[in-house]
């Protein structure tokens, strides 16, 4: 599962590298690493309400106060 997140000016205003950080310590908390690449990108163009991230071709505006809701749903309920 590749997942990833906008690190253009207007998502790191929102707060893109936190939620970059908090995926990353979640993939390794949960040790499922091998089984998602987190990568970065530039804008997306769906800016307008959060931090967008996505996987394959959904998008999804997250925040640094919703990641973990995100990560349970999205990526953690998806691997195992």
């Amino acid at each position: 599962m590749k997942v990833t997140v906008c690190i253009g000016s207007s998502c790191h205003i929102k707060g893109s590298r936190q939620v970059v950080e908090q995926l990353q310590s979640l993939i390794d908390e949960y040790g499922i690493g091998d089984k998602v690449e987190l990568a970065g990108t530039f804008c997306l163009g769906t800016c307008q309400l959060g931090v967008c991230v996505t996987i394959g071709d959904k998008f999804y505006s997250v925040s640094p106060e919703t990641v973990k809701e995100f990560f349970d749903e999205n990526i953690l309920g998806k691997v195992e």
